[in-house]
This record gives structure tokens, C-alpha cells and sequence, in this order.
């Protein structure tokens, strides 16, 4: 065999070897949101065990922790953004750490200081720009007579904002991110390659409040006209991960009571695998991301779960 094959079967194994090293994790708050994070664990996506530990206590807004969604850096640190107020906020929460363990400081980011009668920032997503090496943070906001209400109140009609950070010291201006016609939370972004990009997103007027999808062949848009919904109304806080060619998409069947599931391959046609699924009891909707086996038994170590 000669060093070419060689060197390309050490590769194949390493990133075998990589794959099956790597873990899912997903973020997650129990209601009323004032205890913290807590995180979920899986080794296939489908089967979620918590790990029954609460690793960082919000300190900043109204105290609370909701929608927590975290992106690891290219430097290996995790960001950590979340709600941080039901209404009346100009911000979110933002704190990062090396093992999800050990915490920074908490920070208010108030990102909607120069819209004086925004009336809340909800949902924040994070999401890792790899080809600018960037973060960029999607939320939903209310801002009052600012567009048209359709079937919505002037103080439940949002539209989903955005800024961009590299250090997290500073932070782009904020400016509207998508404007579906409608009010819209809970957006979440996947890059499926270079130039291809997912976003999952709620439609929240009445009487829908159902999941969407869109397109764009850039991250910050435009993105296409939201879809038909994939779920039943009465759905919120999608959040997606991929398994080997499928990608799973969560999300909070709030009036079932129960955390719902559907798979896709190509974000068109969607299959129900909500019997498929395992997702302990009281989660509420965070993201999923990616760690080491490692790092995961960190984790556990620290939460005292063998």
C-alpha cells in the first residue's frame, strides 16, 4: 500500500474517530426561569438524559433565564446569550466560559438602547460565523407602530433584529434581520455549506403561532418568504441538530405539554419522529450544539452523575 492510500485512511480514522468522540448537548431552563441553566445530554440526538444540575444562576435584568443558546468560538469558548426579561428589557444576558463549568461575569447587552418604546428582546441566538470568524445574535423584538399589526396588538407584533460581535466588548448596531409580514420569534440559523443557509423561525400571530423555514445564500440575508408551517399550531422554540444526512428539529409543543420532533433532509419535506424521541420532563426550549466525550464527563462530574 503505498503512503498516499496511507495517509488518506489515517485521515478517514481520525475523523471516524472524531465523530464518535463528540456528544450533543442542549440547553435548557425549567420554568419559572429563575433557577438557571441546566443541560441536556445525548450521544445520538434522539435520547436526552438532564444532567440535574444547574451550572450558571442569572444575576442580570429581572434575574431570569430563559431561551439560553450557546456557540463555541474557533478559541474553544463557549458564549452563553439568554432572555433576561419577559418585557420592558432593552437586552439580554450574555456570560461565556472555557468548560461550561467555570463562569464570567454576566453582562446585560442592551442592544435596543436607542429604541426608547421597544417593549421587550426575546429568544436571542447565537450563532458562529466561521467564515468571518463573528458572532452574530438574532432576536425578537416589539417595537410600537413600527409595522403593520395584521392580527397582532402594537405590543405583541415583533420582528426579529440582529447585531454582530467579535470580542463581545463591542457590538454592532442593531438592525432588523428579517421582516416576514408577520409577527415573528424564536430564529434559529443553519448552515447546511458555503453559501446555504436555513433559518427556522415562529410564526407568532394569532391564531398560528406554528414553525416556519426560509432560505438565503447569505448568512445575514435576504431570506426568502417564510414557508408553509411543518408544525401544529401551538408550537415554539425550534432549535436543530444534525445526524448523520438528517436534521432534527425540536421544539416545544406547548399546549401538548411535551417536546415534539419532526426530521428532514432537505428542510421541504419534514417526517414526525416525536415517538422517536426521549426529552425529559419540565425541559424548556434552548439550542443543541456540539462537545467532546470529554468535556461531557466534566460535566457530569461536576453534576455528581456517573
Amino acid at each position: 500500500m503505498n503512503r498516499a492510500w496511507l495517509l488518506i485512511i489515517s485521515i478517514l480514522c481520525l475523523t471516524s474517530c472524531k465523530a464518535k468522540k463528540e456528544v450533543y448537548l442542549f440547553t435548557s431552563f425549567h420554568e419559572p426561569a429563575t433557577d438557571g441553566l441546566r443541560l441536556l445530554y445525548s450521544t445520538d440526538a434522539y435520547h436526552w438524559t438532564d444532567l440535574n444540575h444547574i451550572f450558571i444562576k442569572p444575576q442580570v435584568g429581572d434575574k431570569v433565564m430563559r431561551d439560553p443558546s450557546i456557540a463555541e468560538g474557533a478559541d474553544g469558548v463557549f458564549h452563553l446569550v439568554w432572555t433576561s426579561a419577559w418585557s420592558g428589557g432593552k437586552g439580554f444576558g450574555y456570560a461565556d466560559s472555557k468548560d461550561l463549568i467555570h463562569w464570567s461575569d454576566q453582562k446585560l447587552i442592551n442592544v435596543m438602547d436607542d429604541e426608547p418604546t421597544t417593549v421587550n428582546v426575546w429568544a436571542p441566538e447565537i450563532f458562529y460565523d466561521d467564515d468571518n470568524n463573528q458572532f452574530i445574535i438574532v432576536w425578537a423584538s416589539t417595537i410600537p407602530n413600527r409595522f403593520p399589526i395584521g392580527t397582532e396588538t402594537e405590543n405583541n407584533n415583533h420582528r426579529l433584529y440582529y447585531t454582530i460581535t467579535k470580542d463581545f466588548k463591542t457590538f454592532t448596531q442593531e438592525k432588523l434581520f428579517y421582516d416576514p409580514g408577520f409577527s415573528a420569534i424564536d430564529a434559529e440559523i443553519i448552515k447546511r455549506a458555503k453559501n446555504d443557509y436555513v433559518m427556522v423561525v415562529k410564526d407568532n400571530t394569532r391564531p398560528n403561532r406554528n414553525i416556519k423555514v426560509a432560505f438565503s445564500n447569505n448568512v445575514l440575508g435576504p431570506y426568502t418568504k417564510a414557508s408553509d408551517a411543518f408544525t401544529e399550531s401551538f408550537t415554539e422554540g425550534p432549535t436543530v441538530a444534525k445526524a448523520g444526512n438528517d436534521y432534527l428539529i425540536y421544539f416545544d409543543a406547548y399546549r401538548e405539554k411535551i417536546f415534539a420532533a419532526v426530521k428532514t433532509t432537505d428542510f421541504k419535506t419534514f417526517e414526525n419522529i416525536t415517538r422517536q424521541v426521549v426529552v425529559p420532563t419540565g425541559h424548556k426550549h434552548g439550542t443543541i450544539f456540539k462537545t467532546t466525550k470529554r468535556g461531557l464527563n466534566k460535566l457530569k462530574k461536576e453534576s455528581g452523575v456517573n
